[in-house]
């Protein structure tokens, strides 16, 4: 008798941590969530509040600025790298599983990407031109131009166009829709947020501007979607980079 009382406890503890065990999966999603807008705050958080500054003032006090402009952002961008790859090995994780893995099919998947962003902001620019014609009659948008924007910059910037990509793709694209996808179980939203959190730090060019470039994210969204490859993109919108960077120049 004495040994079945004691069973009788053991027996109910067992079953109570049955019971609790799906806590800990509540628990790592909203460590998930967390995390994931934690990274998105410190990632790409200013450059949206300068983005709405901008749009707002329609003007750049010294576009050209110093060297150390390229410098700073380089090293932000570097850092944020960083912890994005510590928020993943948390997990077990590495920016490979993110979809970057190198290859000279992904090269030339990646030229092929680039060309269809080219059609589709072209195909959208023409659309939304067209509608802001109709409703506000012609003339020029607000929103400041490249020029404007980036003055001319100096070989020192050269780092900075050429690590931008690999930044913006992995971060806001291969990261932040592999996470909401997890989380919600829907590509469709991922690649819905992915494209309005991308453009908002974008609406420095005024909403027109902006709305044209989502076009190009668009593209590079729904590729991410249906093949979880991120170097195909990082290649695309590093052709778009350096090209704005020798207009600049």
């Amino acid at each position: 008798m004495v040994g079945v009382m004691l069973l009788e406890p053991i027996a109910s503890q067992e079953a109570l941590l049955v019971e609790a065990a799906p806590e800990p999966v509540i628990d790592d999603r909203r460590r998930r969530w967390f995390e994931l807008c934690l990274v998105l705050l410190i990632t790409v958080g200013s450059s949206f509040l300068s983005s709405l500054y901008l749009l707002n003032a329609g003007r750049v006090e010294n576009p050209a600025r110093s060297s150390l402009r390229w410098i700073n952002g380089l090293f932000h961008e570097v850092l944020c790298m960083l912890l994005l790859g510590y928020v993943l090995s948390r997990r077990g994780k590495r920016l490979r599983d993110l979809g970057l893995r190198w290859s000279f099919r992904d090269l030339f998947a990646g030229v092929g990407i680039w060309l269809a962003a080219v059609l589709s902001s072209f195909g959208g620019a023409l659309l939304l031109h067209g509608v802001h014609r109709a409703i506000f009659g012609p003339g020029t948008p607000a929103g400041l131009t490249a020029q404007q924007m980036f003055g001319h910059p100096s070989y020192i910037a050269i780092p900075f166009f050429l690590f931008n990509p690999l930044f913006e793709e992995t971060i806001v694209r291969a990261y932040l829709m592999s996470e909401v996808r997890a989380l919600t179980g829907s590509w469709t939203l991922a690649a819905a947020v992915s494209i309005v959190v991308q453009t908002s730090y974008h609406l420095y060019y005024g909403w027109l501007g902006a709305l044209t470039l989502s076009f190009q994210f668009v593209i590079f969204a729904i590729f991410y979607a249906r093949t979880q490859k991120a170097t195909p993109i990082v290649v695309a919108h590093g052709i778009v980079d350096v090209l704005a960077l020798i207009r600049l120049w």
